[in-house]
């Protein structure tokens, strides 16, 4: 039988009337009492980011009654992020943010361990994935998002139950945000939603390459044509501060050629990673839901979220909930090839282009192959050298319509199945 502290429960009294009785929407497995509030202090959660929504999460978990929380990050803190993440001051620039914001709320809450992580989501095996109950998002990149999403889908054994890792992501652009519960292969994934976030709109090369008129512009350049002329065999990395500072001083020359003011190193990381300015308000609304879905899965005192919450508040306040419906042409969790249509006289070169800017598939750097032949591969040199002269080609020269092939990308730990559809 659980035992709980009743002395450091006062902190909590609020959330004993969820925890110490049933409602009427409780689930079948809830417990009043002593036992479920065992389970959710010693449920271990891991915080993904601590910025904007992270420093929220973080604050929101720990008044939650979670105590056994951990939270990973990469980045520093910049002196632009202290008008809105609130758990660090000025005296905090240049620190860790995962540090300084498990400091922070532990200082406030006694009762609550927080372990950071400084470093790239990337580079933690399953194992370290595998010791959480549940999983929390707070991040401001795509990519990010689908890495951790394929990874927690791949984790998945159907004869162990413990591997399965509920995924509550939360996600804000200026007055519009919203959260979503993912449980890996049983409901609807992240990259069955991936049309729903589709990329900004590209830029012409011939304004970059000759005639930018906004700052916006000098940084794409450098981003697309700098890169690939000065650094064409390293993968440009958005997560690393040498490369964003490479950028930043390439694209700031290019400003002062054209005389175009306004380029800034922050400005520089918001644009290469499509970073949209935050307002914290939508933080605080997002993060709760998130925090609150958590809560729930935990404790099961009420069901959680099926499967996706929107929110406005650009005009009022609206907020919606629908089930997303799991595809079975996922390349993560599904088993079915995505079909794609494409015009049979383009050119591998516009196709692979193309992918790059397709809701649906959102793929920088791909590489291709059939089931018979490899058509382009981006690395190492040897390879793209022999597989270039494919670029001019036809897709009609190089493929069957109806043909599936496979794409593989250095950002995701997956391979993409497509089969091409020719336009008649």
């Amino acid at each position: 039988m659980a035992i709980v502290d009743t002395h450091s429960r006062r902190r909590y009294q609020y959330l004993d009337h969820f925890l110490n009785k049933a409602g009427p929407t409780t689930d079948v497995d809830f417990v009043p009492g002593a036992e479920t509030i065992s389970v959710l202090e010693n449920s271990k959660v891991l915080v993904i980011g601590a910025g904007g929504l992270g420093c929220e999460i973080l604050k929101n978990l720990a008044m939650s009654g979670f105590r056994d929380i951990h939270v990973i990050d990469m980045d520093t803190i910049d002196v632009s992020n202290l008008n809105r993440q609130f758990l660090f001051r000025k005296d905090d620039v240049g620190k860790s943010k995962a540090e300084v914001a498990a400091n922070t709320v532990m200082t406030r809450c006694k009762n609550v361990k927080i372990t950071p992580f400084n470093g790239k989501i990337q580079d933690k095996d399953e194992d370290f994935y595998m010791q959480f109950k549940i999983i929390i998002c707070g991040l401001d990149s795509i990519e990010a998002r689908r890495w951790i999403n394929a990874t927690l889908v791949g984790m998945v054994d159907m004869d162990n139950p413990e591997s399965l890792k509920p995924l509550v992501d939360g996600g804000t652009e200026g007055f519009k945000g919203q959260a979503r519960v993912i449980l890996p292969t049983l409901t609807s994934c992240l990259e069955c939603q991936l049309d729903m976030h589709a990329p900004r709109a590209a830029v012409p090369l011939c304004t970059l390459a000759t005639i930018p008129r906004q700052p916006e512009h000098c940084i794409e350049w450098a981003k697309i044509i700098a890169w690939e002329e000065h650094r064409k065999d390293t993968i440009l990395d958005t997560d690393d501060p040498e490369h964003i500072t490479w950028l930043y001083e390439k694209s700031l020359n290019r400003a002062k050629e054209f005389n175009i003011p306004g380029i800034t190193y922050q400005l520089t990381q918001g644009v290469v990673k499509n970073i949209i300015p935050a307002i914290a308000s939508t933080n605080a609304i997002v993060a709760a839901a998130c925090c609150n879905e958590a809560f729930k899965i935990a404790t099961s005192c009420n069901p959680y979220l099926t499967n996706y919450m929107m929110y406005t508040g650009d005009d009022s306040i609206y907020t919606y909930t629908f089930e997303h419906e799991q595809k079975p042409d996922c390349p993560v969790c599904g088993n079915l090839a995505k079909n794609i249509t494409v015009n049979p006289n383009h050119t591998l070169q516009q196709f692979i282009e193309s992918l790059g800017e397709r809701p649906e598939a959102q793929l920088k750097k791909p590489t291709l192959r059939t089931e018979s032949t490899s058509l382009y591969f981006q690395s190492p040199p040897s390879l793209e050298e022999q597989t270039r002269p494919n670029l001019l080609k036809k897709l009609k020269d190089l493929v069957a319509d109806g043909e599936e092939i496979g794409v593989s990308d250095p950002s995701f730990t997956i391979d993409f199945k497509f089969k091409l559809v020719f336009q008649s």
